[in-house]
């Protein structure tokens, strides 16, 4: 080719002092010519035609595969190509520009080709994502490891088209920085890590909700990456975690809750100790005539007169005003649409502190939705402090202003 411009210069009357600059400059045009015409080609032309077949299938990853410029990068490898393979047809052989030229182009492949296996590997997330089958496989890690790879392979082999030595030579020489480099990508070694026992032990999943106070986290898992898991808390605002916290620090995983399709209802009514006595025959009549409990009392009436034949009044046994009550609260429960009566459903007392004797009213919502729990938590509370002095029972509260006003001196 240079011999063929040279002669055709030459038989123009071109001076000999300026045919080998032309000849370089006619060369080096042609061959970016070449270069150009090919991506013309190939995005005004082949682009278009592939995009409409592409259009008229029926198949979803293919659209994938245009929605993340896939073939937009393949064809930016063609005019690389063609300038790889002409530069030395083109351009003297040995000439400095020449093999700037080609060491140009090859690291210009080199991260065009990471670029088009990054976008692959993005199409096969959606893909995965599209199939939801992957929510306890460290996925996001994953990928980003062989993305890091991938970067880091194309570096290396830029490096070593450059300096022109072996990329093996350079990778030994990085050995020796082995150091160096577990330093810089500690954090990345240890998500990864992390990943992996979160994985196999099914800890977290994007969609499970947990409360992590440490961290000001408490809402839905968004994203579990290599380094960083993201919580988007019920406030609207996004926790972000390193990924190794969930592995060295407690948290709670309210999975198992959404799973069940139940939520527990834990809460402690304090009932003030001065108003606990027992049932007398006027009360016992006024709770017969409570629907829940008229049986109930019938029966027990029933029960207590047989057992306190032949017994003194001190050793008789009594109706309670408490008694009777957390009686009515578990049959309340019970017969409560919105209770899971497949699960716990309980009332106990604990321990008197003095702020009262907790009565604690322990039982499962049929729910998880937390607008319908917690109105349902309140409307149960709201019966329950407003049916309570119907057995002669007061709450306990400390104090107020309203109190000692009302107190005569």
């Amino acid at each position: 080719m240079e011999q063929l411009i040279t002669t055709w210069l030459t038989e123009q009357g071109l001076p000999v002092a300026y045919i080998s600059f032309v000849n370089i400059a006619l060369a080096y045009s042609a061959l970016l010519m070449i270069g150009w015409l090919s991506y013309v080609i190939g995005h005004r032309y082949l682009l278009t035609m592939i995009h409409r077949i592409v259009s008229r299938t029926k198949n979803t990853w293919d659209d994938l595969l245009v929605d993340n410029r896939l073939f937009a990068r393949l064809m930016m490898l063609v005019p690389l190509m063609l300038i790889m393979i002409l530069a030395p047809v083109f351009l003297p052989a040995e000439s400095l520009l020449g093999e700037v030229t080609l060491i140009a182009t090859k690291v210009l492949m080199c991260f065009q080709v990471a670029r088009v296996l990054i976008t692959v590997l993005s199409v096969i997330r959606h893909v995965i994502d599209d199939k939801g089958q992957h929510q306890h496989l460290p996925v996001d890690a994953a990928f980003q490891v062989l993305t890091i790879l991938i970067v880091m392979v194309g570096i290396i082999l830029s490096i070593s088209y450059i300096s022109g030595k072996s990329p093996l030579i350079l990778l030994s020489s990085l050995a020796t920085l082995a150091a160096a480099l577990l330093f810089v990508f500690a954090s990345t070694i240890k998500g990864l890590v992390a990943s992996i026992q979160i994985s196999a032990n099914r800890m977290v999943a994007p969609g499970d909700w947990i409360s992590m106070p440490k961290y000001g986290a408490d809402g839905d898992i968004i994203h579990i990456g290599l380094t960083t898991v993201k919580v988007k808390n019920f406030d609207k605002t996004v926790t972000t975690i390193p990924t190794v916290a969930l592995i060295d620090d407690a948290f709670q995983n309210w999975r198992g809750m959404s799973e069940t399709g139940a939520r527990r209802i834990k809460r402690s009514l304090h009932l003030d100790v001065s108003s606990i006595g027992f049932c007398d025959q006027t009360q016992l009549e006024k709770l017969e005539g409570v629907g829940l409990l008229s049986e109930h009392l019938k029966q027990r009436r029933i029960e207590l007169a047989a057992d306190n034949q032949n017994k003194e009044d001190v050793d008789c046994q009594r109706l309670t005003n408490i008694g009777t009550f957390r009686v009515y609260i578990e049959l309340y429960l019970k017969q409560h649409l919105q209770i899971n009566s497949e699960m716990t459903c309980m009332v106990r007392q604990r321990q008197a502190t003095p702020e009262g004797l907790p009565l604690e009213v322990y039982c499962f919502s049929n729910t998880t939705n937390w607008v319908v729990y917690e109105k349902l938590m309140s409307d149960i509370f709201d019966h329950l402090f407003a049916i309570a002095p119907t057995f002669n029972l007061r709450f306990f509260q400390h104090p107020t202003g309203h109190d000692w006003k009302t107190v005569k001196h």
